[in-house]
Parts: C-alpha cells; structure tokens; sequence
C-alpha cells in the first residue's frame, strides 16, 4: 500500500495533481480542499487511498491524513462512492463535515450533488460514532486553508475544468460559472467550484 506521495508538484488542477517523486509521476485525483493547501507549492506531501477495480487503478490525494482517514470513512457507507466522497470533500471541509455529521445536519449534507435525504441520514448514523472513534475530530486543524485571488479567465477555465472532471456537463458549467465571476471576479478558482457545486442541477 502506498501510503503518501512526496515530491514536486508538476501538475495541478482543481480536481487532479501529479507528484513526481524519484522519477516516477503519480497521477491522484484530489478535492478542492487539497488543491487549496497544495497551490502555490513547489513540493508536497499528500497522503493516499488506492481504489482497485477491474477497470482501473486511481490514486487519491490528500494534503491531511485526516481528510483521507475521513474519505475512506465516507466510502463505507451504502450509496457513496469514491466520486461521491470527493464531491462532499470538494464542498466543505473536513471540520464542517464533522460538524453536519455529529449535529445531524441532513440539510447541509443534502446540499451536495448527489446526495439525496437517505444518503444524508445514512452518512450521519454510520459515521457520529465513527468520526469519534477514529480521532479525526479531535486531530483537526482549526483553520483551512488559504485561498489565493487569480485572474478571472484562467479560474473560469480551471473551475469548468475541475467540475467536467466530476462528471458534470461543460456547457451548462461554463454558464454557472461565468455567473458566479459576474457577481465575483476576485473569487479564487476553489470557492467558484464550491459556489458551482450548489447551483448545478
């Protein structure tokens, strides 16, 4: 099992990162919160989940090991995949999850595409106990991390990008998109995606 990756950050996206490490480039799919702590870095260290199927072989990262202690959490429960648990890791932070989860917060958790009411309830009954049990609740930083201002033509493409690689639509994308640059040119490419993440239908 690999546990982390350590190396140069030689590509970066809202929804993907390749780390190079002794010559070798790992490809991981990451979340908005991860993109968030790694941008601007030239090296990183983020800590991994392998999903191994028939098909396909995908490396997720993490900038905390408690993001992805709870990302293996979520995927415990019935009707959250591996996307699913990137979508609610992409839409708040690990410490608002815990939050939603020990408060019963089913409005909050509902407000992920994706998520309907069962799964909402079936995410805080599995895991009140759990989040507890495994220590991610106490270990977590009290602050998240920074988000830097860009241009507003390349967060529009990195923000249409990150969300196409979530599975949603280009066109209607780019259209939630640019209404949220509107109203916001100075928003960074994170905070457009999360505000996209609420819009799309």
């Amino acid at each position: 099992m690999i546990e982390y990756v350590k190396g140069e950050v030689t590509e970066l996206t809202p929804a993907y990162a390749v780390i190079e490490a002794h010559g070798v480039g790992y490809g991981l799919n990451i979340s908005l919160n991860t993109y968030s702590a790694v941008q601007g870095k030239k090296e990183t260290r983020l800590w991994t989940y392998e999903a191994i199927r028939e098909d396909a072989y995908v490396l997720y990262g993490f900038a905390t090991r408690q993001e992805r202690d709870m990302f293996v959490l979520l995927i415990t429960v019935s009707g959250v995949g591996a996307g699913t648990a990137r979508m609610i890791l992409s839409s708040m932070s690990v410490q608002e999850l815990c939050n939603a989860i020990s408060t019963g917060d089913e409005r909050l958790l509902k407000g992920v595409k994706g998520i309907g009411l069962r799964t909402a309830q079936r995410i805080i009954v599995d895991l009140k106990d759990k989040i507890v049990q495994s220590g991610i609740a106490q270990e977590l930083p009290s602050n998240a991390g920074k988000s830097t201002p860009l241009v507003s033509s390349p967060v529009k493409d990195e923000a249409v990008s990150a969300l196409t690689m979530l599975g949603f639509s280009p066109a209607p994308t780019a259209k939630v998109v640019t209404a949220i640059l509107q109203k916001d040119p100075s928003l960074p490419v994170e905070q457009v995606v999360k505000l996209a993440l609420k819009q799309i239908k």
